[in-house]
């Protein structure tokens, strides 16, 4: 039977985690709940549940910057900085429908900021933004140990020392419990419009993406959709296009997208031959929102995929797995996020070899992550890039020394962390 334990203030999470550290007993972490099968499966009996600690601490809108507590809706905190024109740059996804959360009981759609710290998930705005650990100004938190500690400050002059910020971020609850976030927030842009170029093939694609953000338009997203993601798309103006879109994101103050939007065309070259289109608001921030959590763009009822590769190897990858047969496909980060979708039986590994082994020849570096998957794969197959031999020894070495008794979300990232 599950033990839930759900703190209502940091003191309380400390006791917890002591607790927990002493006896031997691992904790699974848990906030929202939206992204609780992201990773490896958990074996635990008990459940640390933070959703109790929530609620905006602090936001100083003249100084961009935020605090709040970890079990903060996400979109409660959006909600609280579109008042006053502003957002969170690194456009935080949605990724509970993709998951299979989001009709979860109790469940929070949208998860929370330390859901999105913990797992460091941007949107498609990181080519121009940065990921979300480039906008933590501090953190507060509990160790595995059940040590309380605070790293950071309000703005990133005042952070000296180890940067925790960054180690936490992406640390999938792994090292510590968090307690407090302060992040940056920036002014939202005033008009938003999307290029559209269609027709293109993957490698034209990305080729013409890779020529949009070598312009210095500031092209703040970057993403093509194979046909068969174009498809499902709700914006009818991609819907409709009768094969693949190459979407190129311009926003900011409106004199200068209007004149980036004249101009950009010209600097395309045959990729905008077969014509251009251009979508406004709001058609433009539905059509984001699809990219950014990807869900209604692939199949349902697939394998899910994550490559990290460089932009131009893209499509030479997912042309290497052919051969798996892929249900769908689409490209974000000017085609250095390849989203892969199999058929639940591809493989007995969900493709794993293949792919990894497609990300080594064919891109040279990279890694690739199962997101969506049964559990009795994600525990039988590495979800992680597999580490090189020293890496993995660092890690573990960084497990030792903030949780050495695996009292925190044990074996999520790897076996053995």
């Amino acid at each position: 039977m599950t033990t839930r334990l759900k703190p209502d203030n940091a003191d309380q999470v400390v006791d917890a985690v002591k607790w927990a550290a002493s006896e031997g007993v691992p904790l699974e972490l848990v906030g929202g709940g939206s992204m609780r099968t992201l990773g490896r499966p958990l074996q635990t009996e008990h459940v640390l549940d933070i959703s109790g600690l929530s609620g905006v601490l602090l936001y100083e809108p003249e100084e961009l910057v935020v605090s709040a507590l970890p079990g903060t809706p996400i979109a409660e905190l959006e909600a609280v900085l579109a008042e006053k024109g502003q957002h969170l740059a690194f456009e935080p996804p949605d990724l509970s429908a993709l998951l299979g959360a989001a009709d979860a009981p109790g469940g929070n759609r949208r998860g929370t900021l330390g859901g999105v710290v913990a797992c460091n998930l941007a949107g498609p705005r990181r080519i121009h933004a940065g990921a979300v650990r480039d906008h933590v100004l501090g953190l507060s938190g509990v160790s595995g140990r059940g040590d309380a500690y605070k790293t950071g400050g309000r703005v990133f002059k005042n952070v000296t020392g180890y940067d925790l910020s960054k180690l936490m971020t992406g640390s999938y609850g792994t090292l510590s419990a968090l307690t407090q976030i302060t992040v940056k927030a920036l002014p939202r842009p005033e008009t938003v419009r999307t290029l559209l170029l269609h027709g293109l093939g993957d490698a034209d694609g990305i080729a013409a993406l890779t020529a949009a953000l070598q312009t210095p338009y500031e092209v703040s997203g970057a993403a093509h959709l194979p046909a068969a993601a174009a498809r499902r798309s709700a914006v009818p103006d991609v819907s409709g296009a009768g094969g693949a879109v190459t979407a190129i994101r311009l926003e900011g103050i409106a004199a200068s997208v209007f004149y980036r939007l004249e101009h950009l065309p010209a600097r395309l070259g045959p990729a905008a031959a077969n014509g251009v289109t251009e979508l406004g608001f709001p058609a433009s921030d539905r059509f984001w929102r699809e990219v950014r959590d990807v869900a209604s763009l692939i199949p349902a009822d697939t394998l899910v995929w994550r490559l990290s590769v460089p932009p131009a190897a893209g499509p030479a990858v997912v042309a290497a797995l052919d051969d798996l047969d892929p249900a769908g496909s689409l490209f974000d980060w000017g085609g250095g996020l390849v989203w892969l979708a199999l058929a639940p039986g591809a493989k007995e590994d969900g493709g794993a070899a293949a792919i990894r082994a497609a990300v080594k020849s064919t891109a040279g570096e990279g890694h690739a992550t199962l997101i969506r998957a049964p559990g009795s794969l994600r525990a039988g197959v590495p979800v992680f890039q597999p580490q090189p031999p020293e890496l993995a020894a660092l890690t573990g070495r960084i497990k030792q020394s903030f949780d050495p008794q695996r009292a925190l979300n044990p074996g999520r990232l790897y076996a053995d962390i």
